[in-house]
């Protein structure tokens, strides 16, 4: 066969080869935003070239799944800070300021709260709507999962454990 017979073919086959590696490809090839905020307390905070694993966490004060997910996320974020993971919970810009600083000190959290009064983070991250959504970012700054809804803790420590 020559050459110029085997080009369309060859072609095709490497196009294909390329879309099924973007379709199945492991999650973090994609960089996470820029992260860089003032939390509830007055404190910046900037994870832009942050070389640890963080969560990003978009919860609401009137969200179910957010509230019950709070007591695990308190657990893993004291079982895991002294090793440099760190967890941000971004209340949504349609949460009362004053609800958030309420429930923080109900529920004791003990991680960075910011509020994202004008959206902007919540667009910053594909524009996120739902409560809870979650981000676990690598040490890379890559996304390495998303999550809506309540997180399983078990895989989020074990997928924490392989990154730190």
């Amino acid at each position: 066969m020559k050459l110029k017979e085997l080009a369309p073919g060859l072609f095709v086959l490497t196009l294909l080869a390329g879309l099924a590696f973007l379709w199945l490809s492991p999650s973090g090839l994609k960089t996470a935003p820029p992260l860089q905020a003032t939390t509830l307390d007055g404190r910046h905070i900037d994870f832009t070239h942050n070389k640890k694993p963080y969560l990003v966490t978009f919860w609401a004060t009137t969200c179910p799944g957010c509230v019950a997910e709070m007591p695990h996320l308190i657990e893993l974020y004291n079982d895991y800070k002294s090793r440099g993971f760190d967890i941000i919970a971004i209340a949504m810009s349609y949460d009362p300021p004053d609800q958030v600083a309420a429930m923080r000190k109900a529920k004791q959290i003990p991680y960075p709260i910011v509020l994202d009064i004008d959206g902007q983070l919540a667009n910053a991250f594909d524009e996120v709507r739902l409560t809870p959504t979650s981000f676990l970012i690598g040490p890379n700054g890559r996304i390495v999962q998303q999550t809506l809804g309540e997180m399983d803790m078990i895989d989020l420590r074990q997928r924490i454990n392989a990154l730190l």
